[in-house]
């Protein structure tokens, strides 16, 4: 295929939303990581794995606006990461912090995809429409963890035992 035509099929305008949402998933990535590292800090290594698997996830989405922007005659560029936050009370404000967060990047996927649709910008439609899936099962997953955590209060040994069921999660 021509490259000119490739081009002219993706709009400067979409690939610059596309690389900062790219960018946005390395934030995750980093976000995601340094609860890793608060949750190996208080020795709760299910929880840090679970973060890491998490972690990991974010990569392997930065990674798909990475080839899709590439697939489309456009040019990545990646910017400056901001430093995540590193210390939270608890486990429960950790998971809604990550809860809030996912939110977020839910809504940055959908403005992207109203851009897309206004553009007739037919294949970013359609590559978007795999990470609403994704954040679809993403928000569950968080808040289904938020919810359990809420139902643990202070109770140690229900947190123990949330700890050894989320150090079984395995990278997908």
């Amino acid at each position: 295929m021509d490259k000119n035509n490739v081009i002219d099929m993706i709009t400067d305008e979409m690939v610059e939303e596309l690389n900062k949402q790219l960018n946005s998933e390395l934030y995750s990535y980093y976000l995601y990581l340094a609860m890793a590292a608060y949750f190996d800090s208080i020795n709760l290594k299910g929880f840090a794995n679970w973060m890491k698997v998490q972690a990991k996830e974010e990569e392997t989405h930065a990674l798909k606006f990475y080839e899709h922007i590439v697939e489309r005659g456009g040019r990545v560029k990646l910017y400056q990461i901001n430093q995540p936050p590193s210390e939270w009370k608890t486990p429960l404000d950790v998971f809604e912090a990550a809860y809030s967060h996912e939110t977020e990047v839910t809504r940055r996927i959908y403005s992207i995809l109203e851009l897309a649709q206004q553009k007739r910008d037919h294949a970013t439609v359609n590559m978007l429409q795999w990470f609403i899936s994704e954040q679809v099962e993403e928000e569950a997953s968080v808040s289904s963890i938020v919810q359990k955590l809420r139902l643990i209060g202070e109770h140690i040994g229900g947190l123990l035992i949330m700890d050894k069921e989320l150090g079984e999660r395995k990278p997908s």
